[in-house]
């Protein structure tokens, strides 16, 4: 069951004991049990890998400590959690989250020494690798990829984003916040739906039209639009009988689902001028592919008039989230974390720093 991920500037203090680490989402959290490899390669081994739904649990400590007890087997006294939201004191803070993380108990259920904690996608953009991601597929742009600032954005019960900055001493990822920019609607159909969202006006986040709630949410708006009662009643729903063409609703959500895409895609690719590319992450995303294909997220990434020209040039990629969280927030721990120079949260026996 081992999976490796490059880790060439591991600081030679890193202990080498087995330790956790953990992408927790609101839906699923994935789980393994890593450490450093033996070789000269200064790789991560996976031990023991597993996919829990967060529903099945009371909370988190209760989720990591089946995993311990049924699959790591051992004793572990570190751990590193890649999570949306807001690490705010003790508590990360997030509305997706299955249940409230409090690190303090979090430590002492588990008789941790040391939580690291990250934001999911900033673990992702860790795990990113231009060169040698053979799941990823092209939706569009060019068939290249070169150095230079990488996006990774994952629609799932929020919507996550995150840019890698490559540079000489490793790369760095910068964590947004950018789903809860406001959706800006781009057809008649959409500003349509939006009114619909927010008769009086106000604040509509593109998290709550891009995502799995998203896509219901649109579904449901559509059916009262057109007087009708809604038949689907969950986001995989929708986009079977978008795929079987057995539901107009479902086929019109979903193609405002993929042009919206397009169009915050585009938006953070100009931003932050990601010449490495643009990565989809989640199975979500990848079992859409070929309505994606279809749909109108490529000319909506590309915007219009000169940004087009930039876009263009910026390759597109759908690839799977599978252990990419989980590695990430590794080689994040074992790079930054437990060298003492991590952006992110750490939490130890002493209290928690920021």
């Amino acid at each position: 069951m081992n999976a490796v991920i490059d880790l060439l500037d591991r600081p030679a203090s890193v202990p080498t004991m087995p330790f956790l680490a953990a992408d927790v989402g609101g839906t699923y959290a994935r789980v393994a049990l890593v450490r450093t490899s033996q070789d000269e390669g200064h790789e991560i081994e996976v031990l023991a890998y597993r996919k829990f739904a967060c529903a099945d649990f009371r909370g988190l400590a209760e989720l990591l400590q089946t995993f311990v007890d049924v699959d790591a087997r051992t004793p572990v006294r570190h751990c590193v959690i890649a999570c949306a939201g807001q690490v705010i004191g003790n508590e990360v803070l997030h509305d997706n989250s299955a249940w409230p993380i409090h690190l303090s108990q979090l430590r002492q259920a588990l008789a941790l020494d040391d939580i690291g904690v990250l934001n999911d996608f900033e673990a992702l953009g860790y795990a990113l690798d231009y060169h040698a991601d053979s799941s990823a597929r092209l939706l569009c742009g060019p068939d290249t990829r070169v150095d230079g600032p990488a996006l990774v954005i994952g629609p799932g019960t929020g919507l996550g984003a995150a840019v890698r900055l490559p540079c000489t001493a490793g790369d760095h990822v910068l964590t947004t916040e950018a789903g809860q920019m406001d959706f800006a609607p781009n057809s008649i159909r959409e500003r349509e739906v939006l009114a619909h969202l927010a008769p009086n006006g106000g604040y509509v986040a593109y998290e709550h039209i891009v995502s799995g709630p998203g896509l219901l949410t649109l579904y449901s708006a559509l059916c009262t639009l057109r007087g009708e009662t809604p038949k689907l009643s969950t986001p995989e729903a929708v986009t079977d009988a978008a795929v079987t063409c057995s539901d107009a609703q479902a086929v019109e959500a979903v193609e405002i689902f993929c042009a919206s895409l397009g169009n915050f895609a585009g938006s953070l690719a100009m931003t932050f001028m990601t010449l490495g590319g643009v990565y989809l992450a989640g199975g979500f995303l990848y079992s859409l592919f070929a309505l994606l294909e279809r749909s109108a997220f490529k000319e909506r990434f590309l915007h219009g008039r000169s940004a087009r020209a930039f876009l263009s040039r910026v390759p597109v990629w759908v690839t799977e989230h599978g252990r990419k969280g989980v590695l990430g927030a590794a080689k994040w721990y074992l790079r930054r974390g437990l060298s003492g120079d991590a952006k992110s949260s750490h939490f130890s026996a002493a209290g928690l720093t920021r």
